[in-house]
């Protein structure tokens, strides 16, 4: 029953033409208590064209309204609220629920359309720290929001395995590295060796050219230099793939930069085709100046290939591979004016989906207020977080249920939950200052709380024994359980939002009022009663356990029935 709906075609009745479908809807608000009505309608901007007060224009839009399927319609003020059809709306809400189940809120809006996302891409020889937590679970939230909504996302690990770093880090590793050390401890060694070199680089500019010349030998094949490399992937790759594993996080394709490197001279001979490139103090470059933007740098003046010669070779090999319906880059917000450089170079090519290319920015997350840098070796490692966070989480489990049978499955799946649901309820632009103490509370705005919302409503299901929910009428008349049942009822808008704003925490804070909503209820009143109206009580319980479980999901986390 879509009430917004219904709404809008009583407004525009009663309006007669002075406002579209869409411009009423648009006005639509819903007020902060149900005590003001479930829907609003403002009359201000109608003043102008009316030449009346507001508040004459909302009597009189009240004395011409078809009130028909409401409980009510109220003025106050310049506004009209109206009230639903208690008994109506719960009893169409959750038989839409619990008849999807799981489903519920999915739509087919993306037609199926590819949508790759480069998300995650750690650099090689370098620890996953908690720099790189953002990039990952945003990019794999916005995925399952994407399949939600009836799209085909393609998650690309684009791995940092490529670029002058790695002729820092032979050179670095020439000079002081050893064998059996790196063997012993693979990326610690090697993020020691690296910071070496950025510190002996102050005094030793000298090192730079050195490091410069490695990264040529290794483009141009050099069998030291990309035996080197290989070991250093090969060796990275299993650290990162042990941390997606406690994520929970899959990827299609790990395509790194290296990929690419035997595509890039079809990129750099497109570019001279269209007479694009044109050279500069030796380098090559792109003139953008039609764009307000700097020419981007596609070739330096030793011939070397940079970030943006290989990303356009990626972008082109997602085009002719995918076809997307939108190219999406999960990167932090530093690097919005390098992606609107790269989206012009692929206009300018005539790349088909150059249009769809879309960066995903993220603020920065600090700790203790300050920026993580593997360069001057500030690291907090996310494997050693995530290690944390489930044994605060088990100890937490100890102390409040120390009889449940699958303790340790639970703690991972809070531990985890909470670091992954910590970083998507804030909105994903914002900077975030991480204290794993607050993100492990029981209480508050957490992950934590949401998982037990959920774990308190199975329970409650489990005491009630086989009641047949779905036979229900499931027109609960207790007015405590109003508000829980429009939240219930926005779902699939939600989910639509999410998608369109590409927004993960429009679902963590929904997560959040509907297990608060819920909560209030619990507190309230006696579900268990054992009375004519439980089986409608119970419909709502198995509801909400249903839309919490699929929220949770939609941000990676999991959602345990007991804790």
């Amino acid at each position: 029953m879509d009430y917004k709906q219904t709404v809008t075609a009583a407004l525009a009745t009663a309006l007669d033409g002075q406002l579209t479908a869409d411009e009423i809807a648009a006005k639509l608000e819903r007020p902060k208590t149900s005590d003001k009505g479930d829907m609003a309608f403002p009359t201000f901007t109608l003043a102008k064209t009316l030449h009346r007060a507001p508040q004459q224009i909302a009597q009189d839009l009240a004395e011409k309204l078809d009130t028909t399927g409401f409980e009510k319609v109220e003025v106050v003020g310049p506004y009209l609220n109206f009230f639903f059809d208690k008994g109506a709306y719960s009893e169409a809400t959750l038989h839409t629920v619990l008849t999807a189940g799981a489903n519920y809120g999915t739509n087919e809006d993306g037609n199926g359309g590819n949508v790759p996302i480069d998300m995650s891409s750690p650099n090689i020889a370098k620890p996953m720290s908690m720099g790189h937590l953002r990039s990952t679970v945003i990019g794999n939230s916005i995925a399952e929001i994407l399949t939600k909504n009836g799209y085909h996302p393609i998650k690309d690990n684009h791995l940092g395995d490529w670029g002058t770093q790695f002729g820092k880090l032979i050179t670095a590793y020439k000079l002081w590295g050893n064998e059996e050390d790196v063997k012993k401890d693979p990326i610690n060694k090697l993020v020691e060796y690296y910071v070496r070199f950025h510190k002996e680089d102050v005094d030793k500019p000298e090192l730079d050219d050195v490091a410069r010349e490695w990264f040529k030998k290794l483009e141009d094949g050099d069998p030291e230099a990309h035996h080197l490399w290989e070991w250093f992937r090969k060796a990275s790759l299993q650290e990162f793939n042990d941390v997606y594993d406690e994520l929970g996080v899959k990827f299609d394709t790990y395509n790194g930069e290296a990929f690419y490197n035997d595509k890039l001279a079809e990129v750099v001979q497109i570019l001279k085709d269209k007479h694009l490139l044109v050279e500069s103090q030796g380098a090559q470059v792109v003139d953008l100046s039609k764009y307000d933007l700097n020419p981007a740098l596609i070739l330096k003046s030793d011939g070397a290939s940079l970030y943006i010669t290989r990303d356009i070779a990626t972008a082109l090999y997602r085009d002719r591979t995918y076809h997307p319906a939108k190219n999406l880059y999960v990167v932090g917000s530093e690097q919005t004016y390098y992606f609107k450089q790269l989206k012009a170079v692929l206009k300018e090519m005539g790349v088909p989906s150059a249009d769809d290319l879309h960066h995903v920015p993220f603020g920065l997350i600090t700790v203790d207020g300050k920026k993580l840098s593997t360069r001057s070796g500030r690291i907090i490692l996310l494997a050693k977080v995530l290690e944390e966070s489930i044994k605060l989480a088990g100890e937490e489990i100890n102390e409040k249920n120390p009889d449940l049978v699958n303790k340790e499955e639970v703690a991972k799946q809070v531990g985890v939950g909470a670091i992954v649901f910590g970083d998507l309820k804030n909105e994903r632009t914002n900077n975030i200052d991480f204290v794993l103490a607050d993100q492990l509370k029981f209480e508050g705005e957490t992950g934590p709380y949401v998982q037990y919302s959920h774990a308190r409503a199975e329970s409650i299901l489990r005491k009630a024994g086989n009641v047949d929910v779905q036979a229900a009428g499931n027109q609960v008349a207790d007015p405590e359980a109003w508000d829980t049942i429009k939240t219930l009822a926005d779902f699939p808008a939600i989910v639509k939002m999410a998608c369109d704003e590409l927004e993960p925490s429009v679902v963590a804070k929904y997560a959040i009022r509907l297990a608060k909503t819920f909560n209030k209820y619990y507190a309230h009143s006696k579900i268990l009663t054992e009375d004519a109206d439980l089986p409608a009580r119970l419909a709502l319980v198995k509801a909400v356990s249903t839309v919490l479980k699929e929220s949770l999901r939609l941000l990676g986390v999991q959602a345990p029935d007991e804790m």
